[in-house]
């Protein structure tokens, strides 16, 4: 319900109605709405880090890797329609705080990662500044999730992962990782 509503707008009334349970019972295991976010936020990110780590694990190329990564979050978070980024950073500012560091820990180790299998299978350009490139990443994909940068209206989550990832790979792949991006990005069935 978060994730398709908004944080804001769902009310304990609501989360207790579509549970088939009382407010009185959530408070027994939630001292108030905050909480219960927290709780959520943090189940939602477990599960998606390991989702990650098992997809990491599978050692695909690197270039596969970032588009199946990029789409278990996609099928996770509901392509992100309701903002829930923009929202726990509005009403939720330590919630958000904690997410964020959290969400830089696992990006920087995964990118990392996959930035150094990546040079190493000569895909990706041995001249690399890899610390950078983390954190430039991680930056790139928390401001395409800001709605007035990139709103909604004119531009999908989907399109928005799409062609970052796209533009991200094109800046740092050797000219055998371009053919290799090439060839994915033009499967019919992608």
């Amino acid at each position: 319900m978060f994730l398709n509503l908004g944080f804001k707008s769902v009310t304990m009334d609501d989360i207790a109605n579509n549970l088939g349970c009382s407010k009185k019972t959530i408070y027994q295991h939630f001292g108030n709405k905050t909480k219960l976010v927290e709780a959520t936020t943090l189940y939602m990110f477990d599960f998606i880090s390991h989702g990650i780590d098992c997809i990491c694990a599978l050692n695909k190329n690197p270039i596969e890797e970032i588009y199946d990564i990029k789409q278990f979050v996609m099928d996770h978070l509901k392509d992100e329609k309701s903002s829930p980024q923009y929202q726990l950073q509005k009403y939720y500012p330590k919630i958000y705080s904690t997410l964020r560091q959290k969400q830089y820990g696992v990006m920087h180790d995964c990118v990392k990662q996959n930035l150094d299998r990546g040079i190493e299978l000569g895909i990706y350009r041995e001249t690399l500044n890899v610390e950078f490139i983390t954190r430039i990443y991680f930056s790139s994909i928390m401001a395409i999730k800001d709605k007035d940068l990139f709103p909604l209206k004119h531009f999908s989550m989907n399109s928005l992962m799409e062609n970052y990832i796209e533009y991200h790979l094109r800046g740092i792949c050797t000219p055998k990782g371009l053919k290799i991006l090439n060839q994915y990005i033009n499967q019919p069935s992608k």
